[in-house]
């Protein structure tokens, strides 16, 4: 009986570190085709808390009518079935509901209804299933049943702690799925003895067949497609090569959390991307610069390019990532180089903390999607930035909006908090300076000094750039963004397109 109870009690504290490590888990299997905004977070949560819910309402009707450990061993080998499963479809069926539905809520709570609903509801079942198994008498029924959710809240807690530090960085997604349903399963072998030997066979093949979905696919993508998957602390990273229909070129793209983050093609070291040839303004508005700032940095794209067509000035690049700076260093071909300094922190604590003074800051730090962290957005982060530039300085930000419309909203909110701020600010739109509605790269510029600038640059490539000034009315409609109020993602969600 001592040796039933601690095998009760190693199984709801198992179950209950594999509900936490399960969701965090889905946040990765999911940032790749939705982001990981808060919407996303919402329904991860809401999804799992309700599956979590309903198992318990059917494990205690279940377990009323015969609580048995070989019936436990059942319910946790199902789980077991179940994340495999999970394993095996998550990729396809998020494609397929992307493809089927416009809407990215829509295939968002699709997606999570499928993928951890099942799953939730079956570890649910296990705490008041086990709880019978355990009660003997009504005297003590409340000691037990207290215990075994504490146990089951000790094993979330210590599920949440091991696989945000170590597990998801250390093994990825995929892998850490196998392992789940290994420990589930092995747990199922322990609660039946030798009763359920069909099932153990049927475990066995499915531990082999995720195996094999994660050996063999993950192999096949990377070696013939280019694809490299990679879950780091912060954040899943895929890197890709393609070949661009425009130039015909080869590009190799880093996609941190469905957004597109670098590019940089594989015959050249000129800059693939367009928008990231408007920060050189900063050589119109502040030809005299010797120190900037980057916050954001991903494959360092611009950072490369600055050190190269720089050569008497500095860049200090804010990357909150470590691990996406490796893989930089790996794919992107980025170098150490004394004029390139690199901290690996938020960008906002940065500015609260730094002593240092800057000529430029350029601004390319993207969350989840086209949004941008909203602590980098709101007046009072734009103050830092002022405070901590030369009085000639330069601030040069992309944003992805519109100038007009649900689109814009953010771009709208974003300028009126710069102008609340600095003496001036401009746009530049970079695809299409006549299309307000375009959802596009627009590049926001803010000026320290009250002087007056021309718009017009001796340098054929500057000039291009400034010939794209918006010179249209923006329309002062949205409140400016504050640490209190910042509904950045909410913006930004209107951008979506699946």
């Amino acid at each position: 009986m001592k040796i039933q109870k601690y095998v009760l009690e190693m199984t709801v504290f198992l179950c209950g570190a594999i509900v936490m490590i399960f969701e965090l888990v889905g946040s990765r299997m999911l940032g790749p085709y939705f982001g990981t905004s808060i919407f996303v977070w919402t329904s991860l949560i809401g999804i799992i808390l309700g599956g979590l819910s309903l198992g318990y309402h059917l494990g205690g009707k279940i377990a009323d009518k015969r609580a048995t450990l070989k019936g436990l061993s059942r319910i946790i080998f199902l789980s077991a079935v179940l994340i495999g499963i999970t394993l095996l479809i998550k990729n396809p069926l998020i494609v397929e509901l992307q493809t089927v539905f416009f809407s990215g809520k829509t295939g968002l709570i699709l997606s999570s209804l499928l993928l951890f609903l099942p799953v939730s509801i079956s570890l649910g079942i296990v705490s008041p299933y086990a709880a019978k198994i355990k009660l003997k008498s009504l005297d003590n029924s409340g000691l037990t049943v207290g215990n075994l959710y504490a146990i089951s809240t000790t094993g979330s807690i210590a599920g949440t702690f091991l696989s945000g530090f170590y597990l998801i960085p250390k093994f990825g997604t995929d892998k850490l799925l196998v392992i789940l349903t290994v420990a589930l399963t092995l747990n199922s072998f322990i609660l039946s003895g030798k009763d359920i030997l069909k099932e153990k066979l049927l475990a066995l093949l499915l531990v082999l067949a995720g195996l094999f979905a994660v050996g063999g696919f993950g192999s096949l993508s990377e070696k013939e497609s280019g694809l490299i998957d990679v879950d780091t602390n912060y954040n899943r990273v895929w890197i890709y090569d393609y070949r661009d229909p425009k130039s015909g070129r080869m590009v190799r793209t880093m996609l941190i959390n469905k957004g597109d983050q670098s590019s940089m093609f594989l015959d050249g070291d000129d800059l693939a991307n367009e928008y990231t040839k408007y920060y050189n303004l900063a050589d119109h508005f502040n030809p005299f610069f010797k120190k900037t700032l980057m916050i954001g940095g991903a494959g360092y794209s611009y950072p490369k390019d600055f050190l190269s067509k720089y050569s008497d000035a500095t860049i200090d690049v804010v990357e909150i990532d470590p691990q996406v700076t490796d893989l930089a260093k790996k794919y992107f071909k980025l170098k150490e180089d004394p004029r390139l300094k690199i901290y690996h922190e938020d960008g906002r604590l940065f500015m609260n903390d730094t002593q240092e003074k800057y000529d430029v800051i350029f601004g390319d730090a993207f969350g989840s999607g086209n949004s941008v962290p909203y602590q980098l957005t709101t007046k009072e982060a734009i103050q830092k930035k002022y405070e901590v530039l030369n009085p000639e300085g330069v601030v040069i930000v992309n944003i992805v909006a519109s100038l007009e419309g649900e689109k814009g909203k953010f771009l709208r909110a974003e300028y009126a908090t710069f102008k609340s701020v600095f003496p001036q600010v401009y746009l530049f739109p970079v695809n299409d300076p006549k299309n307000k509605n375009l959802v596009q790269n627009i590049m926001l510029v803010a000026l320290k000094s009250e002087k007056k600038y021309d718009f017009n640059s001796e340098n054929p490539e500057l000039d291009v750039f400034l010939k794209n000034l918006w010179e249209g009315e923006i329309a002062d409609d949205i409140p400016i963004l504050t640490d209190d109020y910042a509904p950045v993602e909410y913006y930004t969600g209107k951008l979506e397109i699946f």
